[in-house]
């Protein structure tokens, strides 16, 4: 349901994030800016988190935002929102977890309150777009966008009926339904029964210029590339649905002079450096944790790498790929159309192990190789992939669900 365009009150901010401390003399904003309430399944430094930072940065400080995350402690994307920007994160909101009863869906509804926009992220803020649906014409809610960008370890390899019945309902009243692959608008359309004109398929993009140019050595807090050295590389979240010990392994069998580099952080890490200590290679495998602005250390990489189990339209892939680094991953998610056609060959069967190792085998021996599939992948990320695309398919579907005719 559209707005109205008229002038909604500023909800009460609530006390600022430790993380980014509110600019003290810092005048409040006027009436006439929109502020968006985002309600995060998590708001670690994931690629939804990082692509939601770049839309806020791109709006600018003619927009306000409030952030909720599902796991408070999770947070790191905040680092990375620019300081001009007003951001306020909420103390009190209820809860994005637990039973979907009547009264806590109710109290979760009535927090939604003197937005214009209300954005939910995953299934971890199901629970809020249900809250809409139920009570949004009554209290005269602002519109709600919900967004979808995968699933965890419990539904990758099949659905849960009870949470495609769950989705169906909740979405019922949704302004839009985003989704970055062509797998999840299969799945949105078919499996929670939502009609054409509600999905909104936007592609993930990024600033492929930022990645042209080369990174220093030392770019990569703690590790430094050392001559002689070459590197796979990877970011992700330390997750059991990324399976990086099955990267671990794969790369096992690589030379000496080739080291395993896994940018992020998570509940995995142990596992991960068990496993690399395991087959004697905790020396090649270096975990420095979140490093933010990786446009300044992935041409480092020889070689990206995935080993997840599940995918839809990794953000990392497209990364790698404006640095013109050749990229070896399991065919899931839209991994396969995304890469360029000399690259295809080296995304392996999902769950392949031995085919992953022996992609990461067949390029480590062959530089020229490398150095080919990584110019034709930096071409079509330049070409399919640059955010500009993004932003303002964005800007579009968020301004026009509030009636207005642009953002920022």
């Amino acid at each position: 349901m559209k707005r109205s365009g008229k002038v909604r009150p500023r909800p009460a901010s609530g006390r600022k994030s430790a993380a980014r401390p509110a600019a003290k003399g810092k005048p409040s904003p006027p009436d006439s800016r929109p502020h968006i309430l985002h309600l995060h399944s998590t708001f670690a430094a994931g690629g939804k988190e990082l692509r939601s930072v770049r839309l806020i940065n791109a709006w600018g400080p003619g927009v306000g935002h409030s952030i909720v995350s599902a796991v408070p402690d999770r947070m790191e994307a905040t680092q990375l929102i620019s300081r001009s920007i007003p951001v306020a994160y909420p103390q009190n909101f209820p809860s994005l977890i637990g039973r979907p009863t009547l009264g806590r869906l109710q109290k979760m509804a009535r927090a939604m309150r003197g937005y214009d926009l209300v954005l939910t992220y995953n299934w971890g803020a199901i629970d809020a777009v249900m809250a809409h649906t139920l009570f949004g014409q009554a209290m005269d809610l602002p519109p709600l966008i919900h967004h979808e960008d995968g699933f965890n370890e419990d539904e990758f390899k099949r659905l849960k009926k009870r949470r495609n019945w769950y989705r169906r309902i909740a979405l019922g009243r949704a302004s839009g339904l985003v989704v970055p692959s062509e797998k999840l608008e299969e799945i949105a359309l078919v499996q929670w029964a939502q009609p054409m004109g509600r999905v909104k398929h936007i592609g993930n993009g990024i600033p492929t210029s930022d990645f042209a140019r080369k990174p220093r050595p030392d770019a990569l807090r703690g590790v430094i590339k050392r001559k002689g050295e070459f590197w796979v590389g990877t970011m992700a979240g330390l997750r059991k649905i990324k399976n990086l010990p099955r990267l671990v392994r794969a790369f096992a069998v690589l030379p000496e002079e080739w080291h395993l580099v896994i940018v992020g952080e998570g509940p995995e890490e142990e596992a991960i450096r068990a496993e690399a200590d395991r087959l004697d290679i905790g020396h090649r495998v270096h975990l420095p944790g979140f490093v933010p602005e990786p446009a300044n250390y992935v041409g480092l990489f020889d070689i990206f790498a995935l080993s997840s189990d599940s995918e839809q339209f990794p953000i990392s892939v497209i990364e790698a790929m404006a640095a013109g680094v050749p990229v070896v991953a399991p065919a899931v998610g839209d991994i396969v159309q995304m890469v360029s056609d000399l690259n295809n060959p080296y995304i392996t069967g999902a769950g392949d192990e031995a085919s992953l190792s022996g992609s990461l085998s067949e390029l480590a021996s062959h530089e020229r190789l490398r150095t080919e599939i990584g110019a034709s992948n930096r071409a079509k990320a330049r070409t399919d992939f640059d955010e500009k695309k993004m932003i303002e398919a964005y800007r579009r579907l968020y301004s026009s669900a509030m009636g207005r005719s642009t953002l920022g």
